[in-house]
């Protein structure tokens, strides 16, 4: 039976978290999903937001029928809590939608 390795020293950490955002980047500073408002109130209001629009949009589009598990802010926020809690901004995805197709698209469009 094959054995499963660990990352070990392979990920690099400041502190006691991992090392997640560029200097001089909005989460610099923000060591927990909370203090980037991620919250209790966050929590509630993206289950509501998940309850009125249970879909994947990007699954919708290409005609499957996909649970979302995510909220996604439509527009990137980078820590300015006007655009956060812009309701009109949020997006139902899949955790795969998320993961992959909007993280490239954020990537491509950061590049522009």
């Amino acid at each position: 039976m094959a054995r499963l390795q660990t990352l070990g020293n392979r990920v690099a950490t400041q502190g006691s978290r991992l090392a997640t955002s560029a200097p001089g980047s909005w989460r610099t500073g923000k060591t927990t999903s909370s203090q980037r408002g991620y919250n209790y109130e966050w929590q509630k209001a993206r289950l509501v937001h998940l309850n009125d629009n249970p879909l994947c949009v990007y699954c919708q589009r290409e005609g499957r029928v996909t649970a979302a598990s995510v909220v996604d802010h439509g527009v990137p926020h980078r820590g300015d809590m006007d655009i956060f809690w812009d309701k009109s901004q949020w997006v139902s995805l899949c955790t795969h939608c998320h993961s992959s197709i909007k993280q490239q698209e954020e990537q491509r469009n950061h590049r522009l």
